[in-house]
Parts: structure tokens; sequence; C-alpha cells
């Protein structure tokens, strides 16, 4: 697959992740309505991963289970990162942040990154006993660029605090 053909569609998986972001500041949106764009944006995602994969029969009979549970593990971050940002909310909203409060937020945020960094170690050696290093690689690069670009979008839409 291009380049070009990657981009495109992560700018269309990162679009699709913006109305899940905007209820953060506003009151929630209906539980099924999420529920439709997660699975949606999860089966946009795993083609974006079998496009570019490039796996060989043996190779997508290994990895699609791993695969499978890395989602499953990375949704449990997706759903802290909401949850930092719904908490970010009120605090944006007031005139004065406590310490402590900001400190909640800064140790969240921290933990978050460092439990990413942890995850990915965690599945190195589940991915290298399914795949040459060259494909673990990808692999990676392919779930970083669907992160950056969502995190990217999420950034914009998330004002800097007072």
């Amino acid at each position: 697959m291009s380049t070009r053909v990657l981009a495109l569609l992560l700018f269309v998986l990162a679009a699709a992740a913006l109305p899940a972001a905007g209820p953060v500041f506003a009151q929630g949106s209906p539980a099924s309505t999420n529920d439709i764009l997660r699975a949606k944006l999860q089966a946009d995602k795993k083609l974006i991963v079998a496009a570019n994969m490039e796996l060989t029969e043996d190779e997508a009979r290994g990895f699609w289970p791993v695969y499978d549970a890395y989602q499953a593990d990375l949704q449990k971050a997706n759903d802290r990162i909401l949850a930092l940002i719904r908490a970010y909310g009120p605090i944006y909203r007031s005139e004065s942040t406590a310490a402590d409060e900001a400190t909640k937020l800064i140790d969240e945020k921290l933990a978050i990154d460092q439990s990413e960094v942890e995850r990915d170690r965690a599945y190195v050696p589940k991915l290298s006993a399914v795949l040459p290093p060259r494909k673990v690689i990808r692999y990676l690069q392919i779930e970083a660029k669907v992160r950056a670009v969502v995190r990217y979008q999420l950034a914009d839409h998330i004002p800097l605090i007072e």
C-alpha cells in the first residue's frame, strides 16, 4: 500500500475519532453511539493494519490473535486517556485550579505514557514469536502512526489550561 493511501486512511480514522472526543466538554452522549463508533474505528484500523502488514498465511494465523490481545490492552489505555480528558474538563472550566488537582492530572498523564512503553515492550516477544523482526517493527510503526494521528486530532480540540 502506498504512503498516500496509508496517510488518507489514517486521516479518515482520526477524523472518525473526533466525535468520541466531542462530549468531553459537553454532557455525555448515548453509550450506543460510542459503541458503534468504537466498533467502526476498530474495523477501519484492522483494515489499515491488514493492508500494510503484507502477512503470509502462516504469519496471519499467528499475528491476528496477538493483534486482538494488543487491541484489548490498547482499549484499556484509551479508556484511561478518555477519563483523563474528562477529568480535565471541569478543571479547564474552573477559574482556579488547586495544585493537587493539577498534580493528579500530571501523574496520570505520565502513568499513561509509561504504560504505553511497557505495553509495547511486553508485546515485542509475542509478536516476535509469530513475525520476523522487520514485520514486528512495521506493526509497531503502524500502531504509533495511528496513535499519533488520533492524539494530534484530540490535542487540536482540547484547549490549553489557563
